[in-house]
Protein backbone atom coordinates (compact mmCIF):
# COMPACT_ATOMS: atom_id res chain seq x y z
CA UNK A 1 0.00 0.00 0.00
CA UNK A 2 1.25 3.57 -0.83
CA UNK A 3 1.57 6.35 1.50
CA UNK A 4 -0.50 8.17 -0.25
CA UNK A 5 -3.50 5.24 0.10
CA UNK A 6 -2.80 5.00 3.67
CA UNK A 7 -2.26 8.28 4.76
CA UNK A 8 -6.01 9.06 3.08
CA UNK A 9 -7.15 5.82 4.41
CA UNK A 10 -6.27 7.16 8.13
CA UNK A 11 -7.49 10.62 7.52
CA UNK A 12 -11.45 8.41 6.43
CA UNK A 13 -10.77 6.87 10.14
CA UNK A 14 -10.28 10.14 11.95
CA UNK A 15 -13.35 12.09 10.04
CA UNK A 16 -15.50 9.15 10.61
CA UNK A 17 -14.54 8.88 13.96
CA UNK A 18 -15.00 12.52 14.53
CA UNK A 19 -18.41 12.80 12.65
CA UNK A 20 -20.24 9.86 12.72
CA UNK A 21 -20.80 10.00 16.74
CA UNK A 22 -22.75 13.20 16.03
CA UNK A 23 -24.28 12.26 12.86
CA UNK A 24 -25.66 8.89 14.58
CA UNK A 25 -26.86 11.04 17.88
CA UNK A 26 -28.63 13.17 15.38
CA UNK A 27 -30.56 10.53 13.44
CA UNK A 28 -31.45 8.86 16.41
CA UNK A 29 -32.95 12.07 18.28
CA UNK A 30 -35.11 12.92 14.91
CA UNK A 31 -36.46 9.47 15.26
CA UNK A 32 -36.84 9.51 19.11
CA UNK A 33 -39.15 12.83 17.99
CA UNK A 34 -40.91 11.96 15.08
CA UNK A 35 -42.59 9.31 17.56
CA UNK A 36 -42.51 11.49 20.58
CA UNK A 37 -43.36 14.80 19.51
CA UNK A 38 -44.81 15.15 15.88
CA UNK A 39 -45.25 13.03 13.10
CA UNK A 40 -47.44 13.01 9.59
CA UNK A 41 -49.77 10.59 8.11
CA UNK A 42 -51.52 10.10 4.65
CA UNK A 43 -55.12 10.41 4.42
CA UNK A 44 -55.55 6.80 2.46
CA UNK A 45 -59.64 6.79 1.93
CA UNK A 46 -62.60 8.86 1.54
CA UNK A 47 -64.47 8.18 5.10
CA UNK A 48 -63.29 11.25 6.68
CA UNK A 49 -65.04 13.20 4.11
CA UNK A 50 -65.20 16.40 3.94
CA UNK A 51 -62.68 17.21 6.93
CA UNK A 52 -60.26 15.04 4.94
CA UNK A 53 -59.77 14.42 1.79
CA UNK A 54 -58.07 11.21 0.80
CA UNK A 55 -54.60 12.00 -0.50
CA UNK A 56 -54.28 14.93 2.25
CA UNK A 57 -51.50 14.99 4.85
CA UNK A 58 -51.95 15.73 8.17
CA UNK A 59 -49.62 16.83 10.97
CA UNK A 60 -49.77 14.64 14.31
CA UNK A 61 -49.00 16.22 17.54
CA UNK A 62 -47.75 12.60 19.23
CA UNK A 63 -48.18 14.07 22.71
CA UNK A 64 -51.64 15.37 23.02
CA UNK A 65 -52.29 12.27 24.95
CA UNK A 66 -49.53 11.81 27.43
CA UNK A 67 -45.73 11.53 26.80
CA UNK A 68 -44.81 7.77 26.10
CA UNK A 69 -41.01 6.12 25.77
CA UNK A 70 -40.47 5.91 22.20
CA UNK A 71 -41.84 2.64 20.29
CA UNK A 72 -43.49 1.73 23.15
CA UNK A 73 -47.10 2.13 24.85
CA UNK A 74 -45.64 3.25 28.46
CA UNK A 75 -46.65 6.53 29.38
CA UNK A 76 -44.23 8.74 31.27
CA UNK A 77 -46.71 11.49 31.47
CA UNK A 78 -50.44 11.50 31.13
CA UNK A 79 -52.46 14.27 28.89
CA UNK A 80 -55.68 14.73 28.11
CA UNK A 81 -57.76 11.97 27.43
CA UNK A 82 -59.75 11.77 23.79
CA UNK A 83 -63.04 14.16 23.81
CA UNK A 84 -65.91 13.28 21.48
CA UNK A 85 -65.62 15.68 18.37
CA UNK A 86 -61.87 14.94 18.00
CA UNK A 87 -59.90 13.60 15.31
CA UNK A 88 -57.37 11.30 16.10
CA UNK A 89 -55.05 8.47 14.42
CA UNK A 90 -54.46 5.01 16.01
CA UNK A 91 -53.16 1.97 15.00
CA UNK A 92 -55.94 -0.53 14.02
CA UNK A 93 -56.73 -3.17 16.40
CA UNK A 94 -57.53 -5.65 13.40
CA UNK A 95 -54.63 -5.34 11.87
CA UNK A 96 -52.35 -2.41 13.14
CA UNK A 97 -53.34 0.04 9.91
CA UNK A 98 -52.92 3.23 10.63
CA UNK A 99 -56.88 5.20 10.71
CA UNK A 100 -57.69 8.54 11.16
CA UNK A 101 -61.28 9.16 12.37
CA UNK A 102 -63.61 11.38 14.92
CA UNK A 103 -63.83 10.60 18.87
CA UNK A 104 -67.86 10.07 19.10
CA UNK A 105 -68.16 8.74 22.80
CA UNK A 106 -66.29 7.97 25.77
CA UNK A 107 -65.94 5.89 28.54
CA UNK A 108 -69.34 5.71 30.16
CA UNK A 109 -71.58 7.15 27.37
CA UNK A 110 -74.35 5.08 25.94
CA UNK A 111 -74.39 5.44 22.18
CA UNK A 112 -76.65 4.04 19.60
CA UNK A 113 -76.37 4.70 15.19
CA UNK A 114 -80.11 3.66 14.24
CA UNK A 115 -80.66 4.91 10.54
CA UNK A 116 -77.92 6.65 9.96
CA UNK A 117 -79.19 9.09 13.67
CA UNK A 118 -76.19 9.18 15.71
CA UNK A 119 -77.38 9.30 19.38
CA UNK A 120 -75.61 9.88 22.85
CA UNK A 121 -77.03 9.10 26.19
CA UNK A 122 -80.69 9.14 24.19
CA UNK A 123 -80.27 12.22 22.97
CA UNK A 124 -79.52 12.80 19.12
CA UNK A 125 -76.12 14.65 18.20
CA UNK A 126 -77.30 17.63 16.52
CA UNK A 127 -78.49 16.73 12.75
CA UNK A 128 -76.95 13.88 11.07
CA UNK A 129 -79.79 13.97 8.40
CA UNK A 130 -78.56 14.51 4.83
CA UNK A 131 -79.10 18.57 4.49
CA UNK A 132 -75.61 19.01 5.88
CA UNK A 133 -75.72 20.57 8.94
CA UNK A 134 -73.39 20.51 11.54
CA UNK A 135 -73.44 18.11 14.31
CA UNK A 136 -72.17 19.25 18.18
CA UNK A 137 -69.93 17.72 19.98
CA UNK A 138 -69.38 20.21 23.12
CA UNK A 139 -67.43 23.39 21.85
CA UNK A 140 -66.38 21.09 18.71
CA UNK A 141 -68.69 21.12 15.12
CA UNK A 142 -68.37 18.34 12.24
CA UNK A 143 -70.35 17.28 9.28
CA UNK A 144 -71.25 13.85 9.31
CA UNK A 145 -72.51 11.69 6.96
CA UNK A 146 -74.00 8.38 8.46
CA UNK A 147 -77.24 7.28 6.81
CA UNK A 148 -75.45 6.68 3.24
CA UNK A 149 -75.55 3.02 3.83
CA UNK A 150 -71.94 2.53 4.35
CA UNK A 151 -71.91 0.74 7.87
CA UNK A 152 -73.97 -1.03 10.02
CA UNK A 153 -76.57 0.14 12.71
CA UNK A 154 -74.97 0.25 16.34
CA UNK A 155 -77.30 -1.01 18.76
CA UNK A 156 -77.33 1.14 22.10
CA UNK A 157 -74.47 0.17 23.74
CA UNK A 158 -72.27 1.43 26.84
CA UNK A 159 -68.07 2.68 25.71
CA UNK A 160 -66.18 0.87 28.51
CA UNK A 161 -64.29 3.27 30.56
CA UNK A 162 -60.79 3.49 28.67
CA UNK A 163 -62.31 3.08 25.78
CA UNK A 164 -63.78 5.87 22.48
CA UNK A 165 -66.35 4.99 20.04
CA UNK A 166 -65.01 6.31 16.46
CA UNK A 167 -66.38 6.89 13.32
CA UNK A 168 -65.71 8.53 10.00
CA UNK A 169 -67.61 11.11 9.02
CA UNK A 170 -68.57 9.42 5.89
CA UNK A 171 -69.60 6.32 5.65
CA UNK A 172 -71.61 6.79 2.54
CA UNK A 173 -72.23 4.39 -0.06
CA UNK A 174 -68.62 2.65 -1.65
CA UNK A 175 -67.52 4.08 -5.29
CA UNK A 176 -67.23 2.14 -8.04
CA UNK A 177 -64.43 2.52 -10.13
CA UNK A 178 -63.84 1.37 -13.49
CA UNK A 179 -65.54 1.21 -16.87
CA UNK A 180 -68.70 3.03 -17.15
CA UNK A 181 -72.06 1.96 -19.29
CA UNK A 182 -70.51 -1.59 -19.91
CA UNK A 183 -73.49 -4.42 -19.56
Amino acid sequence: MSTAAGSNAGRARRWLRRELPPLLLMIALLVVARSSFANHYHVPSGSMEPTLQPGDRVLVDMSAYGLRVPFTGIELLPRDRPQPGEVVVFKSPRDGTRLIKRVVAVGGQTVALLDGRLWIDGRPVGNTGADGEAERFGARVARLDLDDGGGPDIPPSTIPDGMVLVLGDHRGRPRIRGAVGAA
